[in-house]
């Protein structure tokens, strides 16, 4: 591994992809401390503050109290007293992401947005003809600063799967570079959660098997890893030895956006399951403002207590844009189905039929998210 800042060749291998990956730091929430400079330097969560809501983003003075997306926002409120909260807003977010995307596309056109605030850049032939990735990395995070007045941390290396774990390191403003010959050695030290896709409970499961690092992964065998971990086990191999083949892709659909919540305890009361639809709706429709996501389909998913899972959806014949439209299709697929048979201990809400999107990142066949 290499930091950014004491080099700026690249040193790539003949043949080898030049990708960074661009990642704006606690984008919502340092949007918001910017355009208000009260909010500078304090603990700032961006979403709704009502005992239904869920924190959306949250800055970095945040973070350190323990507050994270997808969190209800009376937990961090309990982990952080002085925690000030803001509306979200999107039409605001998607322009500064439109500024961000324009200095992106000033040094090459392959760049697949992932969300509002990253996205993959191949570099391997650029507009500029500057030659180092790593120089292409630094000025666009100095045309971002200069532009927008906010900062972007920048991963750099030879595929995405090492460029994205790159971007991340050095957070936030920070830059890692992970050049040819680096990448199974810088993998073998990471803790198995930093591999994308492996959530809490995919840890635990690995833990139990002996799986805490990327080197602990790298010496289990594809037969051993497809008998654990079926279709994920390809992934898993590839990424334990720094292997990405994917190319960047400039336009890609994804099937699906959206998010699921298993409760602490099973709820059959409609009152119960009705808050409980205006906490999904908050956060799966961040996360469709965030992959610029229009659909027609709104399925909701139900878990019952015998692990037997219902779905209901419908399906408009035009693109759901609104906030508005997604919260009525939920709500009402939800009141068709009331009084429930048993209770329930998952719910979720999917948006699909999309017709714009950015490639799904998580390495899996579906865009479903936990939301907690």
């Amino acid at each position: 591994m290499s930091d950014a800042k004491d080099t700026d060749e690249d040193g790539e291998a003949d043949g080898l992809r030049k990708i960074i990956h661009v990642d704006m730091d606690a984008f919502f929430a340092s949007v918001e401390q910017r355009d208000n400079p009260e909010l500078r330097g304090k603990p700032v969560a961006v979403g709704g503050s009502s005992g239904r809501g869920v924190v959306a983003a949250a800055s970095y003075e945040a973070r350190k109290f323990g507050v994270r997306s997808a969190m209800p926002s009376v937990t961090a409120k309990r982990k952080c007293p002085d925690l000030i909260f803001c509306k979200s807003r999107f039409d605001v977010y998607r322009e500064v992401s439109q500024q961000i995307r324009a200095i992106f596309r000033h040094h090459t056109d392959l760049v697949e947005p992932l969300s509002l605030d990253e996205a993959y850049l191949d570099v391997t032939e650029d507009k500029l003809g500057i030659g180092s990735a790593t120089r292409i990395a630094e000025l666009i995070r100095q045309e971002i600063r200069a532009k927008t007045k906010l900062t972007a941390s920048a991963g750099v290396s030879y595929n995405k799967f090492l460029a994205k774990i790159a971007s991340d390191q050095n957070k936030p403003d920070g830059m890692c570079v992970i050049r040819p010959g680096e990448g199974a050695q810088f993998v073998a030290g990471l803790p198995i959660r930093r591999f994308h896709g492996v959530g809490p409970k995919g840890a635990e499961k690995m833990a139990r098997l002996g799986i805490e690092t990327g080197g602990d992964l790298a010496t289990k065998d594809i037969e051993w890893l497809r008998a654990h971990f079926g279709s994920f086990a390809d992934y898993l191999y590839r990424a334990a030895r720094g292997i990405d083949l994917r190319p960047v892709r400039s336009s890609r659909i994804r099937k699906s956006v959206g998010g699921e919540r298993t409760f602490s305890r099973d709820l059959s009361s409609g009152s119960e399951l009705r808050e409980t639809m205006e906490d999904i709706i908050d956060i799966v429709w961040g996360y469709i403002e965030r992959a610029e996501a229009r659909g027609r389909t709104v399925t909701l998913k139900m878990k019952y207590t015998d692990f037997q899972i219902f779905s209901r959806a419908k399906t408009v014949d035009r693109a759901i844009t609104s906030k508005e439209e997604f919260a009525a299709i939920g709500r009402a697929l939800l009141e068709e189905v009331l009084p429930l048979p048993m209770p329930i201990r998952l719910m979720g809400l999917t948006l699909s039929k999309l017709e714009r999107d950015g490639e799904d990142e998580a390495p899996r066949p579906d865009a479903q998210l936990s939301l907690l």
